[in-house]
């Protein structure tokens, strides 16, 4: 019986030292393609780097993984935002290739604008405590897509 004992304690100890994911962040290595694209956007930002951290965020919202099966806390408005910008659209018009220019059709600009305000709202709806944060912002992007 005892030789049964400390085999099976090291077996629990050994099985819980794996926490499951709660989110998808881009990929399973370390560090993720999400802080790798994102360190390039606030710091050597390209207009490559642009269009693939677009593809990346709209694969994390569209197909969100971990354990939840919903995208991160943050994703959906980072992703909203960078959509709203104007320049992104451009960017992405003249630099994303022909698959990446698949994911959104013909009229980008408006296809951004639709998408970023809708990932606004489904970061209230998902996390309603970003709600006070989240609010201004979609606020003003809807005055100012009037």
């Amino acid at each position: 019986m005892r030789k049964l004992l400390f085999p099976a304690l090291l077996l629990v100890l050994t099985a819980s030292c794996s926490a499951p994911r709660l989110y998808y962040w881009g990929s399973n290595g370390t560090p993720t393609k999400y802080e790798q694209l994102s360190y390039l956007q606030s710091e050597k930002q390209t207009p490559k780097s642009i269009c693939d951290l677009v593809c990346l965020y709209e694969d994390m919202v569209s197909h969100p993984g971990g354990t939840r099966k919903t995208p991160p806390p943050g994703i959906c408005a980072e992703y909203g935002y960078l959509l709203l910008q104007p320049s992104t659209a451009e960017y992405f018009a003249q630099y994303a290739t022909s698959r990446q220019r698949k994911l959104f059709g013909s009229d980008i600009a408006a296809s951004f604008q639709e998408r970023g305000l809708e990932m606004l709202a489904k970061e209230m709806e998902l996390y309603p405590e970003s709600a006070k944060f989240i609010a201004p912002l979609l606020k003003k992007a809807k005055g100012g897509a009037k």
